[in-house]
């Protein structure tokens, strides 16, 4: 067993969509007493933790990632008090709590940025973030050809001529990090919650902060639209970064010195190769990064053991240990990414995302799930135009890579909607509509099915957590053939997966001690995995 200060090393941790988890007022949209309020579920579950999304005051351009208070609740949400109520809940019950910092930006409303547009150019104010100047004879042009992730030129010009940068939307202000104040106001940020108890903090877009300081053209401008990732080098994961990390490693590590308890540092970084995503997981920054390479890997053996392997050889290396995720608020859902009709139950998608939800368990490290994975809730494909509100629609009118499908609120009990998730106010709506058909899908449907999406990560977790094998430590690779991927953790548990459709001998014998599917001794069949305890 790990010790207490290293619990982060395995930890398997549950994202909470707080918008999209449980109302508990009836306004349609989720909140901090409906985090509470689902705790013992999560509980039931056997996570080790949670990561809430961003609940601090904000006008949602971005649902709550434009920040412009870090050190409060927005009203949509609760209070300070809700939050303190949360954390003694979640203490009692031994589930750690993650916030979500979002250090890369704030929102235009945050009362420093309207410091900076009532300010001159080149005034204290402006500093903070990344005003400019515009090219052409009269400026009109930005400063340069970057365009923003979510579409559009990455500068926003204001009544005084001058331009300033938003990696996002214009009503999020890119930080300027080489000034020393943003770093100096964001220790007050995380000592503020940390003086609250929280365990640690998820850290948006971790590779950014730091831009070229010259701020020249870039030769593809619009990479990031065209792919929504970080992938402009001039604008991501410039060296500096490096040294933010260090210091807030440094200060977390004061309060684990007081308490004997790690608070973790999980970063959002998106960059180009397993080495240069174990730079964030050296011994003095970040404790994790998310490994999203298993998430965008196509459903094939072969793919899953590269991205698998350079992870060992490359994050492992550094002493750290690997975060797999599956799926989060950015991503469409596992279950429809493999495979799934958007109103099918039990298709081919759903064998994938069960097996595949077998095998991350079953890998060294840490796991993140985000919400309603556990359910297997498909992607909902079909919401009207007029409901959508990812500014990435609202910007370029395309319909491309939204995330609105996948932040659909949850269904927890009854055959139509609100499934439960708004208190019983008359009328109430959640603020996306739910599909009728996920009655199928349900909390309390899913409990009482042993067969379902539900059990299975519970009889996973259960497992992981009692079982020596698993958790922190290496893997074997097995000989299989063509479609299967299998390997060994500690002494002998065995996990295998079958990528193919055609059944496949079974790497080991007898009957598995777990599996996604129906699984005869012998046999491994198509879109399955299973777990054995064998001396191989």
């Amino acid at each position: 067993m790990l010790s207490k200060y290293h619990w982060w090393r395995d930890a398997v941790i549950y994202q909470v969509y707080v918008r999209s988890f449980l109302d508990s007022t009836g306004d349609g949209i989720g909140d901090l007493a409906g985090v509470r309020a689902g705790l013992p579920y999560l509980k039931k579950l056997g996570v080790d933790g949670i990561w809430l999304s961003p609940f601090y005051p904000s006008p949602q351009h971005d649902h709550g990632y434009d920040v412009a208070d870090y050190r409060g609740v927005d009203p949509l949400f609760g209070d300070l008090a809700e939050f303190d109520s949360l954390m003694a809940a979640a203490r009692r019950l031994g589930i750690k709590v993650l916030l979500d910092i979002v250090p890369n930006h704030c929102s235009s409303e945050h009362p420093w940025f309207r410091e900076a547009l009532a300010g001159e150019p080149g005034s204290p104010a402006r500093a903070r973030f990344h005003f400019a100047d515009g090219r052409g004879p009269d400026g009109s042009e930005p400063p340069n050809n970057w365009h923003a992730m979510f579409g559009g030129p990455a500068w926003t010009r204001v009544p005084d001529g001058q331009w300033y940068l938003h990696m996002f939307t214009p009503e999020q202000p890119d930080w300027n990090w080489r000034n020393p104040e943003i770093a100096d106001e964001f220790d007050r940020t995380l000592r503020f919650w940390l003086d609250r108890g929280v365990d640690g903090f998820r850290i948006d877009v971790a590779a950014g902060l730091f831009k070229h300081p010259g701020l020249p053209d870039s030769d593809d401008p619009e990479a990031d639209a065209r792919t929504r990732d970080s992938v402009n080098p001039l604008a991501w994961n410039q060296p500096e970064v490096h040294e933010v990390w260090r210091r807030w490693r440094s200060l977390c590590e004061e309060y684990a010195d007081r308490d004997g308890l790690e608070r973790l540092l999980v970063g959002e970084v998106s960059v180009p190769t397993a080495r240069e995503h174990a730079l964030y997981v050296r011994p003095d920054e970040l404790h994790q990064a998310f490994f999203f390479d298993l998430l965008g890997a196509p459903w094939d053996a072969d793919a899953f053991r590269k991205v698998i392997s350079e992870a060992m050889q490359d994050i492992a290396g550094t002493g750290s240990t690997v975060t797999w995720v599956l799926n989060n608020h950015d991503q469409v859902r596992t279950v429809t990414r493999y495979g799934e009709p958007a109103t099918g139950g039990s298709g081919l998608g759903a064998a994938r995302a069960r097996a595949a939800a077998l095998l991350m368990l079953a890998l060294p490290g840490a796991a993140y799930i985000y919400q309603g994975e556990e359910l297997g809730l498909p992607e909902v494909v079909d919401l009207p135009d007029d409901v959508l509100t990812d500014p990435i629609f609202r910007r370029t009118g395309s319909r491309a890579r939204i995330r609105d499908g996948c932040r659909v609120p949850l269904p927890w009990s009854g055959q139509a909607s609100p499934f439960g998730f708004t208190s019983g106010v008359e009328g109430a709506k959640p603020w996306l509509p739910q599909p009728s058909y996920f009655a199928e899908y349900a909390t309390d449907r899913a409990l009482a099915d042993t067969r379902s999406f539900w059990h299975l990560y519970r009889d996973g977790l259960q497992l992981r957590a009692s079982l020596p094998q698993l958790g922190e430590g290496t893997l074997r690779w097995l000989d299989t053939p063509p479609d299967v991927l299998a390997f060994v953790r500690g002494d002998g548990l065995v996990c295998a997966v079958n990528f193919g459709t055609a059944p496949a001998p079974a790497p080991a014998p007898g009957t598995p001690l777990l599996s996604s599917g129906p699984c005869p001794p012998g046999v491994l069949p198509g879109a399955t995995a299973a777990w054995w305890l064998n001396d191989l």
